[in-house]
């Protein structure tokens, strides 16, 4: 799922799955989703984030930002909205997918097992729209800013 284009943000989390080199020990929290920047230049971003069972996120974007995700370890449910309902997406370890600046989708750990993804971001996130799906149409729930709500 990867491409040869060093730029290619799928091929950029993929040379960030090896947990024993990152800057940040992993980390599994029960009480919430953990997460940690790993690195940061003018080009991109990439975070790590960990999932356990249960685990997940709301219906969100990313600010305008474009990015992948790549899943590390364990298995990981995409949502996307079409036709007004949430379609699933089911995404084993070594699955990837890559999305434009106007995504918007919930990601969540519904297996029994934990789960470790990498996700990059061109620009780096400077905020994040969290949405409700009601009666088939996105409603803007709050917007986030970084620094501020991560």
């Amino acid at each position: 799922m990867t491409s040869s284009d060093p730029t290619d943000l799928l091929t950029v989390a993929a040379r960030w799955v090896d947990p024993t080199g990152w800057p940040v020990p992993l980390c599994f929290d029960r009480s919430e989703r953990w997460y940690a920047r790993l690195h940061a230049d003018a080009g991109y971003e990439v975070w790590a984030l960990s999932w356990l069972p249960g685990q997940g996120t709301d219906l969100h974007d990313h600010g305008g930002s474009s990015g992948a995700f790549l899943v590390v370890a364990g298995v990981l449910v995409e949502e996307t909205v079409s036709g007004g309902r949430l379609r699933p997406h089911r995404l084993a370890a070594g699955a990837g997918r890559r999305f434009g600046a106007r995504h918007v989708h919930q990601v969540t750990n519904r297996s029994a097992e934990p789960a470790v993804s990498v996700h990059v971001y061109r620009p780096a996130l400077r905020r994040m729209t969290r949405y409700h799906l009601d009666a088939g149409r996105l409603r803007v729930a709050e917007v986030a800013e970084a620094g501020v709500a991560w």
